[in-house]
């Protein structure tokens, strides 16, 4: 009888599968949160630009004026420019830690939202695991549900919005962007 009840609840088993990176990569908040990055990325190069600006002048006037200097002025100047030098490496450090920090924190609600959507999906449709399809070795769809579609519809992403296209929007966005600083 045992025996029986195991068999009849492993025919009664649920699993589905789904696309979680897709899913992630591909929500418009993500378009979103990217873009907020690309706008502190910008701002970021800035600012180490002007700072990097200041030490090349700096560096600049010594270069051109060090011989005419008393030794005093020379100590004092190649202070101002190590000074400068550190400031401008923090600074770096700094921002780039930041950067990472506002990524985590625009993508967890984002990594969330895709979780619960899954989650939901499974149990409505009964499943008793979901496994993420990329990191499966083999996949037989027809013993199994994609919850992908239903997914990626619960999350307002375009039925034509693919990985691909979204390459194809972040080359074409990233060549615009070398372009205008070419000119």
């Amino acid at each position: 009888v045992v025996l029986m009840s195991v068999a009849a609840s492993a025919q009664n088993f649920k699993w589905a599968y789904v696309d979680f990176n897709e899913l992630v990569m591909l929500m418009p908040d993500m378009d979103a949160a990217r873009a907020t990055m690309e706008e502190n990325q910008k701002t970021n190069e800035e600012i180490l630009v002007a700072m990097y600006e200041e030490y090349q002048t700096k560096m600049q006037q010594y270069q051109q004026k060090a011989e005419s200097w008393t030794p005093a002025i020379r100590e004092s100047k190649e202070r101002e420019i190590m000074e400068i030098q550190s400031r401008f490496e923090q600074t770096q450090q700094s921002l780039q830690q930041e950067l990472q920090q506002l990524q985590q924190n625009l993508q967890a609600p984002i990594y969330e939202k895709a979780q619960n959507t899954v989650n939901e999906l499974a149990k409505s449709n009964g499943v008793a695991l979901v496994f993420e399809k990329s990191s499966l070795l083999y996949l037989d769809p027809a013993q199994g549900l994609d919850l992908t579609p239903a997914a990626r519809t619960a999350l307002n992403i375009p039925a034509d919005r693919t990985i691909e296209t979204l390459q194809a929007e972040l080359q074409a966005k990233a060549m615009a962007a070398q372009t205008a600083q070419g000119m």
